[in-house]
Order: structure tokens, then C-alpha cells, then sequence
């Protein structure tokens, strides 16, 4: 079990402030590492208990990941706060929009690609540039994908989150194949579907979904954390360039 222990690491999570990137922000510190989120928005109370539950430090800052500018100034503050320390890095900001194929207008596409896609790479590198600068043995990084790489979501008009999360899939091997001479591993998580704040305005899709997902129930964040903990520790080791499907069976029935 020591494997799986995080004590002593710093890691970073983008969306943090609430849903899964919340639940993987206080899977990591459970698991024994310091950690800091970027969000736009104010981190709901949960965040503010994660230091003393768990004894690890903890610190949030207003980034917006589609902004590069954004994005530099909150990796100066962090590593300024944190030392220079980075060892676990999980770009899991995202936006959806519920819009069909045909209406899908060029700004809001764009606005889906410059956080989903632009956002996790850029995020990505710039970790990855303060684990090399730091010498971190323990570098990795977990890149939040979705079941909408694998199929499309039935009664949701989500082609261009599709899109977005098959760009996050895909760039992952390739991102990894580059870091691996600097001892960096580079995986996804591709969760199901979570009740969470970006799903709960379509509760009839919450309901509806529960008929497609193999073991019949609706995944709550906490469902999803195991696996990031598991990509982010030494229990993983062996795994980079590749993506964990944690989906209940969705994509399998």
C-alpha cells in the first residue's frame, strides 16, 4: 500500500474549486500530498476543510486555463508559494455546452476548445517544464478526458465536447513519448457520467442515463478519485501513455 502514498509530493489541479476536480484535489491530499488548485470560480467550503482533514497545505488561485497570460501568472505564484515543487500535476478544468451540431456558432466552439483543449495542454507543459527545473523522480502528469472520447452522449447535443475530449485522448500518448526522457509519466482519466454541478441543470438526463450504464447508477465524484490517485502514485508506474476508462461499464455494454 505504500505505493500509493503521495506524502511529501506537491501537486497541482486545474477545476479544482469543485466536482471531480475537487474530489481529486482531496484524493491526492488524502493520500498524503500538498495540494493547489486553479478555478475562476471561489472554491466551494469543502476546499477550505482539505488542509485540516488531512494535514497537507493546501492554496487556491484565480486562473482562467484558456488564457495563456492567466495560466503564467498563476504557475509564478504557485511556484513561488510552493518552492518550486511540482510532482503531480491533473488539468481537469472543462466546460460543456448542451448545443446541436447544426447551431454550434464558431465563438462558442472556441470558447469549448480554448479550455478543454488549449487549456490541458498548456497546463501540461507548463508543469511539465517546473518538474524538470525541480529535478522531481515522482513527475506525473493526469490528463482529464471523458467517456465523450469514446462514444457520443445519448440524448446530450455535445458534438463539439466531443471533439474537445477526443483532442485530449489523443494527445496524450504523443505528450507522453516526449517527457519520458525526463522521468515524467503521462496518463488520462476518462470518467462516465458524474453528478455534478456541469450535469446537475439535466436531471432527466441524470435519470435517463442510469439505463445505459452497466451497473446502474450515476457515478458522485468521490467514484472517480481512486483512479486519479492510482495514476498519480507509484502503484502506476508502469502506465504512461495511457488512458483509464472509469465509467461504471458505459462504454463496454
Amino acid at each position: 500500500m505504500s505505493r500509493f502514498s503521495l506524502n511529501g509530493r506537491t501537486a497541482l489541479v486545474t477545476g479544482g474549486a469543485r466536482g471531480c476536480g475537487l474530489a481529486f484535489a482531496e484524493g491526492l491530499a488524502e493520500a498524503g500530498a500538498d495540494v493547489a488548485i486553479f478555478d475562476v470560480i471561489d472554491p466551494v467550503p469543502a476546499f477550505f476543510e482539505i488542509s485540516n482533514t488531512y494535514s497537507v497545505k493546501t492554496a487556491y488561485y484565480n486562473v482562467d486555463v484558456s488564457s495563456i497570460t492567466s495560466l503564467q501568472k498563476g504557475f509564478t505564484s504557485f511556484k513561488r508559494d510552493f518552492g518550486g515543487k511540482l510532482d503531480i500535476c491533473v488539468p481537469c478544468a472543462g466546460i460543456n455546452r448542451n448545443l446541436a451540431f447544426l447551431d454550434t456558432g464558431f465563438e462558442e466552439h472556441q470558447k469549448l476548445v480554448g479550455v478543454n483543449v488549449m487549456g490541458v495542454y498548456h497546463t501540461a507543459q507548463l508543469a511539465a517544464k517546473l518538474m524538470i527545473e525541480n529535478g522531481t523522480k515522482k513527475g506525473s502528469i493526469v490528463l482529464v478526458a471523458s467517456i465523450a472520447s469514446y462514444m457520443a452522449i445519448r440524448s446530450q447535443m455535445s458534438s463539439a465536447y466531443c471533439g474537445t475530449k477526443g483532442a485530449v485522448r489523443a494527445m496524450c500518448p504523443a505528450i507522453a513519448a516526449e517527457l519520458n526522457q525526463y522521468g515524467i509519466r503521462v496518463n488520462s482519466i476518462s470518467p462516465g457520467y458524474v453528478r455534478t454541478e456541469m450535469t446537475a441543470p439535466f436531471p432527466h438526463l441524470l435519470e435517463s442515463w442510469k439505463d445505459e450504464i452497466m451497473n446502474r447508477r450515476v457515478a458522485e465524484p468521490e467514484d472517480i478519485r481512486g483512479g486519479c490517485v492510482f495514476l498519480a502514485s507509484d502503484a502506476s508506474l508502469y502506465m504512461t501513455g495511457q488512458d483509464l476508462c472509469v465509467d461504471g461499464g458505459v462504454t463496454k455494454w
